[in-house]
């Protein structure tokens, strides 16, 4: 690579998507993780699960970055985040 090419890389910014995958049975909607999403990509949901949780579920995917944030902050690990580079 020549200092060109490597410069004309560097200033691209990556672009990432990200998705949220819940356990839908464990989720007891205790509403942190829709808290502390920074793009309030989560919402609680309308329907309820076998426990009779409304649970976690993605209101807007396409805004999702895959911070990570709502995984964090989940007392029982329900969520899974996966961030994938968009090229």
């Amino acid at each position: 690579l020549t200092l060109q090419n490597q410069i004309i890389k560097v200033g691209v910014m990556a672009k990432f998507v990200g998705t949220v995958v819940v356990d839908k049975d464990r989720c007891k909607g205790c509403n942190l993780c829709v808290v502390a999403c920074p793009l309030k990509v989560l919402e609680l949901s309308v329907g309820v699960n076998v426990k009779g949780y409304h649970y976690a579920e993605m209101k807007t995917p396409d805004a999702c970055i895959g911070c990570g944030s709502c995984g964090v902050v989940c007392p029982d690990a329900v969520l899974s985040v996966y961030k994938v580079k968009v090229d």
